[in-house]
């Protein structure tokens, strides 16, 4: 028998668990059970999507309904030409290489199951290329059907083979009603893991179930033995419905614990209590304001007030629309730890921000902000500013103000992390952007304040985040969301200029940026990546790769600047800069110098020109959803209106126009995010690509569970006031640490 810890060496041999290991990260048992089918397979139907991937393995079930033989054109040998009846409007095209070997057994008429591999060869059509394949029983009959002979290639045979009895092949789970398809490898197919799971299944002890009886029946949830067995083997279609709601829980429970935990550790904290002041420097600063902060500000800021007056840690999460004004209510939010006597560490994750910000604050503070200099006002502070480029002179300098105390606020990137850096007395962690940064950067940077004390947390977003999101990957933050736009933005109109269809509309964009410039106004164009390193070894063992299609920035900074825009003054920005030439080109953009600034999306965060008010974004099909709704926010920051042009080659119709469509459409942050998730699929949003594994969310929707995940949030959180560190749940435990890692949470809060 077989436990859920139990390593699948020891449950399957070490060849089969191997296999496993190699493709999916899988140890235990519980990692091969929680490995859903994808789909399940209705016969005579497609076992996939009707519009599979390019190079997407799926399997199918059908009749054959014509063959042909072909000569192959540059070599030897034969091609099979199969059409594959599966139900579907039209017949599935199948081709096989050694025609003549496999002609005798897919043969018009006959029943079979393929697995193979996608391949597109038009923009309408696609075929399966040389798949393994089983030659089934032509009539099925109800119960146990033997197949004297397996006819058949590659792991379907040996499937079938491994099915092999005394009196031949048990057909009959073939001629299930639902036959589960499994996310698959080229290597370790969907039939290799139905093997393996259903030789498990057959081994497994009962399982002692972590959710206690009365909330399985308030929820109407299977106990999770059954909904395991179901999932992979299920006979009805209420089966599969009824073991995906249990799972469905476990997973945004999972999740919920791990949160619930993080949250009351940082709720037993000690913070300093840094209630406001009616006439330190946060009081004078707000009189000086010459505009009026939004209802939407005010109210936020009231949070947050109220959180830092506590001896409790703030942990917070302020987001809001680009160009909604979060800086100013960060800077409100320090200045009252200011007045405290304690000190303010703003955490942003480039050089270009960081001096960006230190900018923008001193800026806003003006003498407020000079403590020390001459003509400073009486309530003043410093601010200096400390990245990992800047000269050793002036790094010792911000080092020093930071440790006895003269500096108020501190500004820099992930140098503020570093063992050198210490902090007279710290009050308060601002991170921008935070999805840049890891819980384990923060607590780094808050682990520099006086022993015993946590100083408070605001962390910042301009990327919106669907209210499920931030349940999901921020439940340990409470939320403050800021919707309205300040007075004095200005509208932004985006268009899409499709390249080939309209090449005179690229002219015309150049035309428009001259025309801006002679208005007294500034631009940005933006490129998908930098150029070609000249200092880059040549690679060594590899073909010569063509060149890129796409514009680099610095091509079209020559481009432009000796051809269309040679007329005025090109300033070119991107991350391979040495730091102070990066620096110089930014201040020089800000006090108007340069006209056009050609970048790279080093100025996709944080970056505030009111002056300039067009864009021209290269290739715009290259960016993500949410990267294009940040960069065009560089815009329309002023009181002239912004415009938008998102040039591109996409073809017409495509999934790459409509989605540069979609951001033209519409200027609201959230409903872009809500597509950008769709469209980047959420199974992407927990995965391979931060923890090198084929991990997933499996089954809870991030963006459509919105009750599951409350109800398993409501839960986490009673559980874990109750029974800190789950010593009195341990199935509970367990089912966190085994479904999700914090890794892999990480990466949710990354994406």
């Amino acid at each position: 028998m077989a436990t859920l810890s139990d390593r699948l060496d020891h449950v399957l041999g070490v060849k089969a668990a191997d296999r496993l290991t190699e493709a999916f990260d899988m140890t235990t048992v519980e990692d091969l059970l929680r490995h859903y089918p994808a789909r399940y397979a209705t016969q005579g139907q497609p076992l996939t999507e009707e519009e599979p991937e390019e190079g997407a393995h799926i399997t199918v079930i059908g009749r054959v309904t014509k063959t042909e033989l072909r000569p192959m054109k540059n070599r030897r040998g034969s091609l099979l030409k199969v059409q594959l009846d599966t139900g579907a409007q039209r017949p599935m095209e199948v081709t096989f290489f050694n025609g003549d070997k496999v002609r005798y057994l897919v043969k018009e008429g006959v029943r079979a199951m393929m697995s193979g591999t996608v391949h597109w060869w038009r923009p309408d059509r696609w075929n399966l290329s040389h798949p393994d394949y089983l030659i089934l029983p032509d009539k099925p009959e109800a119960g146990v059907e033997e197949l004297t002979s397996v006819r058949g290639s590659g792991a379907l045979r040996g499937l079938a083979q491994s099915a092999k009895g005394a009196g031949g092949v048990d057909a009959s789970f073939f001629e299930r009603e639902f036959v589960p398809v499994y996310p698959a490898t080229a290597k370790v197919q969907s039939w290799d893991l139905l093997a393996c799971i259903r030789q498990v299944l057959d081994q497994l002890d009962p399982i002692e179930d972590p959710l206690p009886a009365d909330l399985r029946e308030e929820r109407q949830l299977l106990p999770v033995s059954d909904a395991l067995r179901l999932v992979h083997l299920p006979e009805h279609k209420l089966d599969i419905e009824k073991a995906r709601d249990r799972l469905r829980f476990d997973e945004a429970l999972a999740l919920q614990l791990v949160l619930a935990e993080r949250r009351h550790e940082v709720e037993g904290r000690t913070a300093p209590a840094c209630p406001p002041s009616t006439n330190g420097i946060a009081a004078a600063f707000d009189e000086r304001l010459p505009f009026e902060l939004t209802e939407g500000q005010q109210q936020v800021l009231e949070e947050i007030s109220q959180d830092l007056s506590r001896t409790r840690p703030m942990h917070r999460l302020l987001q809001g629309e680009v160009g909604s004004g979060k800086t100013i209510v960060a800077l409100n939010a320090m200045l009252q730890v200011v007045d405290s006597g304690r000190q303010c560490a703003l955490l942003a994750p480039t050089e270009v921000l960081a001096a960006q910000h230190y900018r923008s604050l001193r800026a806003m503070l003006g003498d407020l902000g000079n403590a020390g200099e001459l003509g400073a006002a009486e309530n003043s502070t410093k601010v200096v500013l400390l990245t990992g480029s800047m000269s050793t002179a002036a790094k010792k300098a911000a080092l020093l103000d930071a440790m006895t105390g003269e500096a108020g606020i501190v500004i820099g990137t992930h140098a503020l992390i570093q063992d050198a850096v210490e902090f007279y007395d710290l009050g308060l962690v601002v991170v921008d952007e935070q999805h840049r940064f890891g819980v384990e950067q923060r607590d780094a940077l808050r682990a520099k304040a006086k022993d015993g004390i946590s100083p408070h947390l605001l962390v910042m977003t301009a990327t919106p985040i669907p209210r499920t999101i931030a349940m999901t990957t921020l439940g340990d933050l409470e939320t403050s969301t800021l919707t309205q736009l300040p007075k004095g933005r200005s509208p932004i109109v985006s268009k899409v200029v499709p390249r080939k269809l309209h090449p005179g509309w690229v002219d015309r964009a150049w035309e428009r940026i001259v025309e801006e410039v002679g208005q007294g106004r500034q631009a940005y164009v933006v490129c998908s990546r930098i150029g070609e390193d000249p200092d880059a070894p040549p690679a060594k063992g590899k073909k010569e790769k063509e060149p890129p299609t796409t514009a680099a920035a610095v091509e079209m900074y020559e481009t432009l600047s000796a051809g269309p825009l040679a007329g005025v003054r090109v300033g070119l920005l991107h991350g391979r800069l040495p730091s102070d030439e990066k620096d110089q080109v930014m201040r020089q953009f800000n006090d108007g110098a340069i006209d056009v600034l050609v970048c790279t999306t080093v100025v996709e965060v944080g970056v505030d020109v009111p002056n300039a008010t067009i864009m021209v974004i290269v290739d715009a099909d290259r960016f993500g959803v949410s990267q294009l709704h940040q960069l065009r926010g560089r815009i329309g920051r002023g009181k002239h209106p912004g415009l938008c042009l998102l040039v591109t080659d996409a073809a017409p119709g495509g999934t790459a126009m409509a989605r540069l469509e979609a951001v033209a459409a519409t200027t609201d942050g959230f409903e872009l995010s809500v597509l950008d998730l769709r469209q980047r699929r959420e199974g992407d949003v927990l995965g391979s690509a931060q923890s090198g594994t084929a991990r997933s969310l499996r089954l809870l929707s991030l963006l459509d569970d919105l009750e599951v995940i409350t109800a398993a949030q409501e839960l986490a959180r009673h559980v874990v006031a109750e029974d800190p560190g789950l010593v009195n749940h341990p199935g509970l435990a367990g089912m966190m640490h085994a479904a999700v890692d914090g890794e892999r949470i990480e990466y949710l809060a990354k994406s």
